[in-house]
């Protein structure tokens, strides 16, 4: 099971680390609590289980590309790939989750299961009558197109692919990539040092 990271402040330097050490790997002071500026605290990990997951955008990071589906109000993932549209029961338990629809979102999460439905179940989902094509019609197209007929349904503009991209997906996957980096760090070294931004020093 992986690890979690811990972050914590000593003279306005950050570490990370799988547990508080002793001493200051940075400056070789005994860490007390009375020489952190902060209480050490656990970094969320980005991952989510997506079967637990309602109404959201789920984005699996594979060893070569993203895959991308929505999540229904019980937690099944629809996505399309070259064989049509799954709907996944299982398989998506550590993605990355981005929630669509607010919980007050009421009339909304009634009929969030009957517009994906419909939705899947278009023509240019069926592999009969549109092939899918890695580059211009994909998983990615596939949500970007439910999304924009919700966004209809509710009255409200639709989003380019670049729009949509910037704001849902690059978010949540920078962080991800963030966290990854600062784990290989923590793993390969014990602990890891981030220095404060100098304009910060002189302040």
């Amino acid at each position: 099971m992986e690890r979690s990271i811990i972050r914590l402040v000593h003279y306005r330097r950050q570490i990370f680390c799988f547990s508080v050490p002793d001493i200051c790997p940075c400056c070789g002071e005994e860490l007390k609590g009375a020489r952190l500026t902060d209480a050490p605290i656990t970094l969320p990990h980005p991952l989510s289980h997506a079967h637990k997951s309602r109404c959201s955008l789920v984005i699996f990071d594979g060893t070569a590309d993203l895959h991308t589906g929505i999540s229904n109000t019980q937690g099944v993932v629809y996505n399309y790939t070259a064989g049509g549209v799954r709907r996944d029961s299982g398989g998506w338990e550590e993605v990355v989750v981005v929630p669509l629809v607010r919980p007050d979102m009421f009339h909304l999460l009634d009929r969030w299961d009957l517009y994906l439905e419909r939705f899947s179940q278009g023509s240019a989902w069926d592999p009969v009558w549109t092939r899918f094509d890695e580059q211009t019609h994909n998983c990615f197209s596939f949500c970007l197109d439910f999304v924009n007929v919700v966004l209809e349904v509710m009255g409200q503009s639709p989003l380019t692919r670049d729009t949509f991209t910037q704001n849902y997906i690059l978010p949540r996957m920078k962080r991800l990539w963030k966290y990854n980096a600062i784990y290989r760090r923590v793993e390969r070294e014990g602990c890891y040092a981030v220095d404060p931004p100098e304009d910060q020093d002189h302040n």
